[in-house]
């Protein structure tokens, strides 16, 4: 089931106006959520989770799944280019 707004875009479930600085203080993550921190787009993360790569993930229940913040930020971080 879709949740859609006037515009037929899809409703996030993340607050409007939420900042990655108050992201960062949740010890667990949603997909939305881990979305806004990395930039990737939340199809490639569920992609990622069917292929079983990329970012470890928490199954809570048959539906819900949250991301570690560390392991989200150690994603990120072994990913860092850097110039000599």
């Amino acid at each position: 089931m879709k949740i859609f707004k006037k515009n037929n875009q899809k409703k996030s479930r993340v607050k409007e106006g939420v900042s990655i600085s108050d992201l960062i203080t949740k010890p667990y993550l949603n997909e939305e959520e881990v979305s806004l921190i990395t930039g990737r787009a939340i199809s490639t993360l569920r992609n990622d989770r069917h292929l079983r790569r990329g970012i470890p993930y928490l199954k809570i229940g048959r539906r819900a799944v949250r991301y570690k913040l560390d392991d989200t930020l150690s994603f990120m971080e072994a990913r860092r280019i850097s110039f000599d």
